[in-house]
């Protein structure tokens, strides 16, 4: 039943990933094409400002989750509705500080790009960009972790994907009729605000929550201690454009959106096969099942590296003609970059190969054993970048984000390996090395596949060569260095399916 859920998680997550890149290709072409790069890179960055507030409510996530994993195998109603009031109680304390958060933002915000847009313009859009944020961050949070806890993230998952489509729906429609970017934005916000609703309606009919029972905040006792672990997973898709914001221009931050959002749309679809790992890693610490927890981290580490693989090797070799396709015609700003393209592509399948090591901390709730980690990750990922924008531009900050990456999935790696699944350090070190080396031939022999890329049609069938190139390759590796692993993957398939 375990691994059935597991499955479906990760297909619904996966499909969630599809749907989410393929309606964010459409908007912002749709926004460029109708607005111009100005106002791409405007929306783009107010949403990674707000998004910087959603840390309050993040420090709750993986610490509900953590302490939920054993009242919910032992089925103690009770204890679920103590720490679910808890965080309710929470977070109810949260949206009053974001609310306040919003009104100062979206006054100060207006004098950072005085030149480029008018005060009211800004203001307006920040407060109709916050809406949506809100509604979409805040409201149903906690029954979207209880959810996640009981392993059953495919129901927020496919209301996720009913909203996004609906949002793409609504946006296109008024883009065509004229509407400025304040009422796509609004009808956006609208939009977004059904996610929650229809999240709140499903619980209340699955689970029996007492909201009488007192809230029990010693169970979510170590949240400020998630919090500096969540800032590290923020920091990675919100300090670049940050940084840009303050010592670039708008154009510059709308070259990196189009970068980035194929870079990390890459990211969300191969990390989307990760979907309910934590909590069935979660479900085996509190059955105390350590040997079965061993055979399944070093599985979801081998389809972690390899998936990573196949997926970002194919994102480095084809990202440049995909956005010299995705952005013809438009001439207001050079987005050909090639070396950015390549080094975000790097940073993204860094963050991809934490993902096991990440699981496993969150699932034990050792979140002040890994805390120093945690912060050093964004300071090392600010003090690099803000120290190469001004000479390298676009470069810099995706070498800052680069640094920051490597270390923190490091960090990762050596600690579970000493503390929670204990192994020698040496067995990291081989397998990303046969990564590295998995990687580096993937793009050396791929790319020596070329061909005429001025339209979608002759992008995707180059695509299809190279990345069928990639995948012979990276399957040779498999067999070769995981022959053992990829039986088990087969007979875990086999199982979840007939089950």
């Amino acid at each position: 039943m375990r691994s059935k859920k597991v499955l479906l998680n990760s297909f619904s997550a996966l499909l969630l990933e599809l749907v989410t890149v393929g309606c964010g290709f459409i908007l912002p072409r749709l926004i460029l094409s109708r607005f111009g790069s100005s106002y791409n890179g405007i929306t783009s960055s107010i949403s990674q400002f707000l998004s910087y507030v959603a840390l309050l409510k993040s420090g709750i996530g993986g610490v509900t989750r953590a302490s939920l994993y054993k009242p919910l195998h032992e089925k103690n109603v009770d204890k679920i509705s103590a720490i679910v009031n808890a965080t309710e109680k929470f977070m109810r304390q949260i949206a009053k500080i974001f609310g306040t958060f919003i009104l100062l933002f979206a006054a100060l915000y207006p004098f950072l790009v005085s030149d480029e847009f008018p005060w009211l313009f800004s203001f307006t859009l920040v407060l109709i960009l916050g809406i949506g944020t809100f509604a979409q961050y805040y409201f149903g949070i906690t029954y979207q972790l209880l959810l996640q806890a009981d392993q059953r993230q495919y129901i927020t998952s496919f209301v996720q994907i009913i909203t996004t489509i609906l949002n793409t729906v609504v946006a296109a429609i008024l883009i065509k009729l004229g509407g400025s970017i304040h009422i796509v934005k609004l009808g956006s916000s609208i939009v977004f605000a059904l996610n929650p609703l229809f999240i709140n309606i499903y619980s209340c009919k699955k689970y029996s929550i007492n909201k009488k029972i007192p809230a029990d905040n010693t169970a979510i006792s170590q949240r400020w201690n998630s919090f500096a672990h969540q800032i590290a997973n923020f920091v990675h898709g919100n300090t670049d454009i940050v940084v840009l914001t303050f010592f670039s221009s708008m154009t510059e931050v709308s070259v990196y959106t189009v970068y980035a959002m194929v870079a990390t749309g890459v990211r969300k679809l191969f990390s989307a096969l990760a979907a309910g790992v934590e909590a069935a890693f979660g479900n085996m610490i509190a059955k105390k099942e350590d040997k079965l927890l061993h055979r399944y981290v070093d599985l979801m580490e081998f389809v972690i590296f390899y998936t990573s693989t196949v997926c970002f090797s194919a994102a480095i070799v084809l990202i440049v003609p995909f956005v010299a396709v995705y952005t013809s015609g438009i001439k207001d700003v050079n987005y050909s970059r090639p070396l950015f393209g390549i080094l975000l592509s790097i940073a993204e399948m860094f963050w991809c190969i934490r993902i096991p090591y990440q699981s496993v901390v969150l699932a034990t709730g050792r979140f002040r054993e890994t805390r120093n980690g945690a912060i050093a990750e964004p300071v090392i990922n600010i003090v690099v970048s803000v120290a190469l924008v001004w000479r390298f531009g676009l470069v810099g900050v995706a070498v800052g984000t680069l640094c920051s990456m490597v270390f923190r999935t490091v960090q990762y790696a050596v600690y579970m390996s000493r503390k929670v699944v204990i192994r020698p350090i040496r067995t990291f070190i081989y397998k990303i090395s046969i990564l590295a080396v998995n990687v580096t031939v993937n793009c050396l022999i791929s790319s020596q596949i070329v061909g005429a890329c001025n339209s979608y049609s002759q992008w995707f069938m180059l695509g299809i060569k190279r990345g069928m190139i990639i995948v012979a390759i990276t399957a040779i590796f498999a067999l070769f260095f995981e022959r053992k692993n990829v039986k088990l993957l087969i007979l875990k398939i086999r199982t979840a399916v007939k089950a």
